[in-house]
């Protein structure tokens, strides 16, 4: 199948690796509307193949990763706030430009997160485009430009965590091991990870979490009264569990900040204590891809990662682009909790 050549703000990219992200199974599954068939795909790396007249950032032999899309025209963009584009859904999911347009031929639809990295080569737009450092692994990068960004992001800027504050982590998949990694980055002095898999709570202590709570076993709102009788200064919530909503409310600290990451089904409510929310100051707010700005936060956690400091690499495990399917199958049965996909050439 070919691909058009890039348009003046476009860049084709090579692909060496991509990571899997739950979003790409939600869309496999049809539980977005997504035109079909579709080349999926959001957090690819590669070697830039060339680039459109328009483009400055980046030139042909650059490392990148691929990141969400943003218009860069709407009010949120031009904010500096990419994350929160006017048209990041369509961008996103619409499998066409914004035009409409589709660079793919044969009737499949691309452009999947602007993007689409399971395939060879990706039509990217500059803006979700972001130059690494040359000794930066690609077979790596990929997941750094949406799970880790994301959880990271959520911690250091929508949350801004400081030293010596407090923070619990519901859920410990990627998103969740991220935000871990990075709360201990910036020196919050509690940590506490929630989660039913024993497994996944014994890496999150390993990475930096100061406590754990198994959810299954304990009763995760006690437990964190007795860790913080307080309250927390923040709560990061990324299992979508109704409930969880309600209890990252309840365990706050007044003017402390509940967040949300990631979506529960249309239509899905919380009983969140309206009074707990109002006495004390409170504030619940939601999150996307960390609030961040790809071109300066990517290249810090690359940064972080080769100092040390944000070890994303015990997350990963790679396959061949051939066995997709057995990485959608093993991350769905929890045995992995970022497959990376490699497409057989090395960096």
């Amino acid at each position: 199948m070919s691909v058009e050549d890039p348009r003046p703000d476009e860049v084709l990219v090579r692909i060496v690796a991509t990571g899997v992200c739950q979003t790409d199974a939600h869309a496999r599954n049809q539980e977005y509307p997504i035109p079909m068939p579709v080349i999926l795909g959001h957090e690819g790396a590669g070697i830039v193949e060339k680039v459109g007249s328009a483009v400055r950032d980046v030139a042909p032999g650059d490392h990148v990763a691929l990141t969400f899309p943003s218009c860069g025209r709407c009010a949120s963009c031009r904010a500096g706030a990419p994350a929160n584009c006017e048209y990041g859904f369509p961008l996103a999911f619409g499998a066409a430009r914004l035009d409409g347009s589709n660079a793919y031929g044969d009737g499949v639809h691309g452009h999947f997160f602007g993007q689409s990295s399971f395939a060879r080569f990706a039509l990217a737009n500059e803006r979700n485009t972001v130059r690494l450092p040359d000794d930066m692994p690609l077979w790596l990068a990929g997941p750094l430009g949406c799970g880790m960004q994301t959880g990271a992001g959520a911690v250091m800027n929508s949350l801004q965590v400081g030293a010596g504050e407090s923070i619990a982590v519901f859920g410990t998949g990627s998103v969740g091991l991220a935000a871990v990694m990075a709360a201990k980055a910036v020196g919050a002095t509690t940590i506490v990870a929630v989660d039913v898999n024993d497994s996944r709570l014994a890496l999150a202590a390993e990475l930096g979490a100061t406590h754990t709570v198994n959810g299954r076993t304990e009763d995760t709102a006690t437990r964190l009264r007795q860790i913080r009788p307080s309250g927390f200064d923040h709560v990061l919530e990324i299992t979508a569990i109704p409930r969880m909503l309600a209890l990252a409310v309840e365990v706050l600290r007044p003017m402390g900040v509940a967040a949300l990451i990631g979506g529960a089904p249309a239509g899905t409510t919380a009983p969140i204590d309206m009074n707990t929310l109002l006495n004390g100051g409170r504030v619940l707010r939601g999150i996307a891809q960390g609030d961040s700005v790809p071109q300066t936060f990517i290249p810090k956690l690359a940064e972080l990662y080769r100092a040390g400091l944000f070890p994303f690499d015990r997350l990963v495990r790679t396959y061949d682009f051939a066995d997709i399917n057995q990485a959608f199958e093993d991350t769905a049965r929890g045995e992995v909790i970022k497959p990376v996909l490699l497409m057989g050439e090395s960096d």
